[in-house]
């Protein structure tokens, strides 16, 4: 490793943790779990990433998943400087938030109409509301491991048993807020089932990632989906899907379309703003109905539907849906990279499982197959902490947690992926 490689990144961190709290504007941007001080990148163009010290790297980061196109792409660029030009933001309806609402509902079947944020987070609380405001209920359900953004009532972890209600995950949670929350372990349908039974009085919706990508990426197994469905439509508990990541990356439709299940209601992010922030929630006309100022539940936003991140999310999405071989050839970059690292895996000494959907991928430091939470809490973090390390001075920038999802972008060519299966080769000889 070349002397003073880091030089600025860490002046820089200095200097951030004396005016920002752990120097880092979200947790994970720390590298606390890897073992190392943090990146501070000042570029990027395609599948690569920039540092403050001018060290490139193949990224397989991507904004953590919205740069399905590489980063800058000029189409998309194009159509930002355009929108720029004439304002930046205005509090009120502009038309290109009618487009990028027809694109979604035309894309996706559950989807009647949609209401614009401006975070994942936002859209998954509001969405939550809207199910409670519907249905006249309090309680939800949601899945251990599945991340829905800091909103408190999400903010819950199991408790002792295997289907409980929760308690607070975060101080500042209350109890009283947590109380209305029951954590399952994911792919536990019999868990599901036997709660509902008990609960389904009360319970208002249950949410989930069909595709969790926030504790590494973890694949629904024995039709857990369509049983969720078939459950939830049978007890008139609303279901909502968090597709923040796995929309418009897994397939143009998301998971729906992969697995030919559909929500009631929809959480969109990351792809949808085309790397700007931007969130929606949209479902079926009748829920939706229920959202100010049509119906009774509030929700508000001065800077929802901000014509830029609007402009980018359309244009990326157009991208999309009209370059066909896009998700196949994203569907061959991601078996090309899991075949090799399979490979690897098996001459190596270590074990270590790999889970791949689309362009998804997370590398576990697990002695065996994952199917939920408890399974990624026995993963070795202190093994892929040193695995991470040696990758970034490889000139790979993984996700820098155990817990985080790896994605693949159109840039990425096999070369990038062959470069990275010699890093990965290299590193785990050393390990």
């Amino acid at each position: 490793m070349k002397k003073n490689k880091y030089k600025n990144s860490k002046k820089y961190f200095i200097a951030a943790k004396k005016v920002i709290p752990g120097g880092v504007n979200s947790p994970v941007r720390a590298f606390s779990s890897v073992g190392c001080d943090p990146l501070f990148i000042s570029k990027a163009r395609g599948a690569y990433v920039y540092d403050a010290d001018a060290n490139k790297y193949i990224d397989y980061v991507l904004s953590w998943g919205p740069m399905i196109l590489g980063h800058a792409d000029k189409r998309i660029n194009k159509g930002i400087v355009k929108t720029l030009k004439n304002g930046t933001s205005f509090g009120a309806p502009t038309k290109k938030e009618i487009e990028l609402a027809e694109l979604i509902t035309k894309i996706y079947p559950s989807i009647d109409k949609v209401r614009l944020v401006s975070s994942g987070t936002e859209a998954a609380m509001s969405a939550i509301r809207l199910a409670r405001g519907y249905t006249g209920k309090d309680k939800i359900i949601k899945f251990e491991g599945c991340y829905h953004g800091h909103s408190d009532s999400l903010l819950v972890k199991a408790g002792s048993g295997a289907a409980t209600f929760g308690v607070p995950s975060s101080a500042g949670v209350t109890k009283t807020v947590s109380r209305d929350t029951i954590v399952i372990p994911f792919n536990d349908f019999e868990g599901l089932k036997k709660v509902i039974k008990k609960e389904k009085n009360n319970i208002a919706c249950v949410i989930l990632e069909p595709v969790p990508a926030n504790m590494g990426v973890i694949l629904p197994q024995d039709n857990f989906l369509k049983k969720v469905r078939e459950l939830t439509a049978k007890t008139n508990i609303i279901l909502i899907f968090d597709e923040v990541i796995t929309g418009f990356r897994l397939a143009l439709g998301g998971a729906q379309e992969l697995f030919n299940v559909h929500s009631d209601i929809t959480v969109l992010g990351k792809i949808i703003g085309g790397g700007f922030p931007i969130g929606a929630f949209g479902g079926r006309a009748e829920i939706m109905n229920f959202i100010s100022p049509s119906g009774p539940v509030y929700q508000a936003g001065t800077l929802s539907g901000n014509p830029v991140a609007v402009t980018a999310g359309i244009n990326t999405i157009k991208i999309l849906r009209n370059n066909k071989g896009t998700y196949k050839l994203l569907e061959t970059k991601g078996k090309h990279i899991e075949e090799g690292m399979r490979k690897i895996i098996n001459k190596s000494h270590h074990k270590i499982v790999m889970h791949r959907a689309g362009s998804l991928f997370t590398l576990f430091f697990a002695e065996s197959d994952l199917k939920n939470y408890s399974d990624v809490l026995k993963c070795d973090l202190k093994k892929f902490a040193r695995f991470f390390r040696g990758m970034l001075a490889r000139g790979v920038y993984l996700s820098p947690s155990q817990f985080e999802a790896n994605f693949i972008s159109v840039k990425h060519d096999l070369g990038d992926i062959d470069r990275t299966l010699k890093a990965a080769r290299d590193v785990l000889c050393k390990l």
